[in-house]
């Protein structure tokens, strides 16, 4: 994407992020504050400073945002547990597919994942909360599966997913996250697009 274009996305998120009607939550019909900032893979770093520059910007404010990156906490959550080493021995002489079942049931978004964030957002006040490393999980963690886990976990404040890759809406085929921009993570309807939310 052009560095304008980014830019403008960034200004957009500002405005949208740190406006009354989104800290509100209104206009949402009864359906969940979830939103997600679709971006291009290929600009992952411009958009992590795109992220450090609007917390300081929303800080500023006097907006509090608590972000959780998925990977991070996945690491936490397997040294913990006390078998963070072991996983590193036994990953470069597993079956791939053997791996990923394991670390799947490890890091189960309803059972590990979802509790471990809901602790994580009862840690103090926060207006926004930002869910980022989506793409540093996959296909371990399934971004779909994280946000259906999440609708009982993330209650009274708007949440904000980066996703690295599309988010297609169709009236007819539903919406669906599109992971790196060529796999399709499955259905999911429930988010709104931050870009299309006015300001």
């Amino acid at each position: 994407m052009k560095p304008t274009e980014l830019s403008k996305q960034e200004e957009h998120l500002f405005q949208v992020l740190s406006g009354k009607r989104f800290l509100q939550m209104e206009g949402l019909s009864n359906e969940v504050p979830f939103f997600i900032y679709p971006y291009d893979p290929e600009d992952a770093l411009v958009v992590a400073g795109v992220k450090k520059r609007i917390k300081n910007r929303l800080a500023n404010r006097g907006i509090e945002v608590r972000e959780i990156n998925l990977y991070d906490l996945s690491v936490e959550m397997l040294k913990k547990r006390g078998v963070w080493d072991r996983l590193l021995a036994l990953e470069s002489e597993q079956d791939k597919a053997d791996f990923r079942e394991l670390l799947q049931g490890m890091l189960d978004p309803q059972d590990h994942l979802s509790p471990a964030i809901r602790a994580k957002l009862a840690e103090g006040d926060f207006d926004i909360f930002f869910l980022t490393g989506i793409g540093e999980v996959f296909p371990y963690i399934r971004s779909h599966n994280v946000l259906n886990n999440l609708q009982s976990v993330v209650t009274g404040k708007p949440m904000l997913l980066f996703f690295p890759g599309r988010y297609e809406q169709s009236d007819t085929l539903g919406s669906s996250l599109v992971l790196f921009g060529r796999l399709k993570d499955d259905q999911y309807y429930r988010a709104k697009n931050i870009l299309e939310q006015e300001a």
